[in-house]
């Protein structure tokens, strides 16, 4: 068993509301929490707070609080934090729901996690009320966020409706233990379950994550990943409220709007997936900006190669950082401090986070993996215990069971390795590897190698069967714009750069890569491809 080289941190059984703005002063009040990154207009964590407690007190006029759950289905705007926090504050639960979402998809998640509300923005407003009559959502408690013809004609309520209502906060007693977020896994190798978070668990991830990541309350960061997403909720948006930093909303990824945003509101800190930090390291488009405020970008949510990233960090002069984490611990594990950036090797996700524990268990006999005295372990699949770690699936015993043993360790599913420094690094996920010949391939670190190519923008690797019977790797390529590639070069360069065991046998050209809002590939897409 191995444990943070950094101290323990104090987690307070505060109420996730009181944590991040219970300690701001007077003058902390009066700076600004939140820039809408579209439209330029800005939020002072005076308003937001303000705002928070008038929609959590119409809220509680309503019947709402301890034992209900709401839904928000909405992207990255500035009101995303007023309705995610407004319904904390009164002590009911939240569940966030993709922005991709159909209203089929959307109306399953209302009635899995037993939503009885459902916030949402009118551009997405006809998913939003077919998934809320699906769920027998009343349009009555169907919110519209900025209100909308649409919206005004079928008689929703908007949120200025709630908050001009003018109903002080709830004096609701919340217990911190109880669940309070619902987020939903992505569903890469399954189909997507509940995860049940408590306000404990994110207070105390962003207690965590404030050790590791070192934002400070001068940073401006640049919220492109999904608030829906655990990776967006808590390292962007709570901590940055934490640390009073500010806070820039971008409802969408689109490359020139990301480093227009980045160039005009001096953003100093980013916050990245693997897919973004490809396109700063290789498009053309990136040198037509001022990127000089950035001072580090943190990647997460998929496995960086840690070539690509020391690109990002010589084209941007910036730390170049890499974490890892899952929907299950709230998200964050392991990451490179910020501070001690260079004594870990940056394909590494860095060291444990404080008041965690973490071991390796052989994935063939389930005996625990000794940590070197020297060197690095053999691999393992990663096990975690913490105050970070789900109470467990919503409504999902069974699998709660299967990821969470006797002693609280939960069962990433990730292969990793440690060295005697406490660096851990991802090797791939268990139920990915590819079995060939009794070795075992790592589709991410041939995804890694292919994007070393000069003439390669994006790729995916997955086991398929050959004539044999045997999984060998098949290769999805991105070409750059105007590259001719072909087949065999993908092929040649593979097996000039591995071991024959690891060649690619099979090469499909595509247009994009398939992948979740939070960066990871979707495997399963690719294998339904064949």
């Amino acid at each position: 068993m191995f444990t943070s080289p950094l101290p323990d941190v104090e987690i307070p059984g505060s109420t996730l509301y009181d944590y991040l703005f219970g300690s701001l002063s007077g003058e902390d009040l009066d700076r600004v929490a939140i820039i809408d990154g579209t439209s330029g207009a800005e939020l002072s964590y005076r308003d937001l707070m303000q705002r928070i407690d008038a929609l959590a007190g119409w809220l509680a006029s309503q019947g709402v609080g301890p034992g209900t759950a709401a839904a928000l289905f909405s992207p990255n705007i500035p009101a995303f934090a007023v309705v995610f926090h407004g319904i904390l504050r009164c002590g009911a639960a939240v569940t966030t729901v993709n922005a991709l979402y159909t209203a089929e998809e959307t109306a399953r998640q209302l009635a899995d996690a037993g939503a009885e509300w459902l916030f949402t923005i009118s551009p997405f407003f006809e998913r939003a009320r077919a998934a809320a009559q699906e769920a027998g959502i009343p349009a009555e408690r169907l919110v519209v966020l900025d209100g909308g013809e649409a919206a005004t004609a079928g008689g929703n309520p908007s949120l200025a409706d709630a908050l001009e209502a003018g109903f002080a906060a709830p004096d609701v007693r919340i217990d911190p233990h109880a669940v309070a977020v619902i987020p939903y896994s992505s569903g890469t190798s399954g189909s997507p379950k509940g995860v049940m978070l408590s306000q404990y668990n994110l207070v105390a991830n962003v207690a965590q994550a404030h050790a590791l990541v070192g934002v400070t309350r001068d940073d401006v960061l640049l919220a492109v990943l999904p608030f829906f997403h655990i990776y967006g909720m808590t390292v962007l948006l709570n901590l940055a409220l934490r640390e009073g930093a500010r806070l820039v909303t971008m409802p969408k990824f689109d490359l020139a709007e990301f480093l227009r945003m980045v160039q005009d509101f001096r953003c100093t800190y980013l916050f990245i997936a693997p897919p973004i930090a490809v396109a700063l390291a290789k498009h053309p488009m990136v040198d037509q900006y001022d990127l000089s405020s950035v001072r580090a970008a943190l990647s997460g949510a998929a496995p960086l190669d840690g070539e690509l990233g020391h690109a990002v960090a010589r084209r941007l002069g910036c730390i170049m950082l890499q974490g890892y984490g899952m929907t299950e611990l709230s998200p964050m594990s392991h990451a490179i401090p910020l501070a001690s950036a260079d004594r870990y090797p940056l394909d590494s996700v860095g060291i444990t986070a404080p008041n965690t524990e973490c071991k390796l268990l052989d994935p063939a006999t389930d005996q625990e993996i000794p940590v070197p005295a020297e060197g690095e372990s053999e691999r393992g699949q990663l096990l975690v215990r913490g105050p970070q770690v789900m109470l467990g699936y919503l409504n999902r015993p069974d699998a709660t069971a299967a990821t969470i043993d006797p002693d609280g360790f939960l069962r990433t599913g990730d292969i990793a390795t440690v060295t005697a420094e406490g660096a851990v690094t991802i090797v791939d996920r268990l139920k990915e590897l590819i079995k060939h010949k009794g070795y075992q391939i790592a589709p991410a670190e041939l995804e890694a190698l292919l994007l070393t190519h000069p003439q390669v923008a994006d790729a995916a690797v997955i086991g398929v069967a050959a004539d044999d019977g045997e999984e060998v790797p098949k290769a999805f390529i991105v070409r750059q714009a105007g590259a001719e590639l072909g087949t065999e070069d993908i092929m040649g360069f593979v097996a000039e750069h591995a071991a024959p065991f690891k060649r690619v046998r099979f090469v499909e050209f595509v247009d994009a890569i398939p992948k979740s809002s939070s960066g990871k590939i979707l495997r399963r897409e690719l294998r339904a491809r064949g």
